[in-house]
């Protein structure tokens, strides 16, 4: 049986809003030299998979306080299961995505882009463009993992396809 995610509730004398920690999304191990991929709890994932809409607003919340690339990579990674899943609204939190649209992390990169990928928000197009020619004009990094361009130019062919544009 699935459980029901709770509500997060907030206190702070000052602006009655400070996030409470979160402690979902915590699983991913990022890239290492020997590994060039990220690895999550599976059970986690698909918990989150499975509520569908309903884990969306926890998702938010974390998406919107959270700093840590890890916990990052893994929200956006849920999102991206999520949309193949058949969730709905993923395309409406753009506002929330568009944090991390001048990130250096070649993860959150490559999982914003898989995501601005699928689901087409025109206003992601700009961004993309952006993210691709900073990453060009940056110097190869000989311990980089992987190459987020990849992710990234995909994504603004599949904007530009004319699969798309029918």
């Amino acid at each position: 049986m699935i459980q029901q995610i709770q509500s997060i509730s907030y206190t702070n004398p000052y602006t009655n809003y400070q996030p409470k920690p979160y402690y979902a999304c915590t699983s991913c191990q990022l890239p290492t030299p020997t590994r060039n991929y990220c690895t999550f709890d599976k059970n986690e994932v698909d918990y989150f998979v499975n509520q569908k809409e309903q884990a969306l607003p926890y998702l938010t919340e974390i998406l919107k306080h959270s700093n840590n690339e890890a916990q990052i990579t893994e929200t956006l990674y849920i999102l991206d299961r999520m949309h193949d899943n058949g969730t709905k609204g993923i395309d409406k939190l753009y506002p929330v995505l568009s944090r991390f649209n001048n990130t250096q992390s070649p993860n959150i990169q490559t999982f914003l882009a898989g995501i601005y990928r699928k689901t087409q928000i025109p206003d992601a197009f700009g961004p993309l463009i952006k993210m691709l020619i900073q990453n060009s004009l940056k110097p190869d990094n000989p311990n980089s993992t992987f190459d987020p361009n990849e992710e990234i130019g995909g994504a603004i062919l599949s904007y530009i396809s004319e699969r798309f544009n029918k």
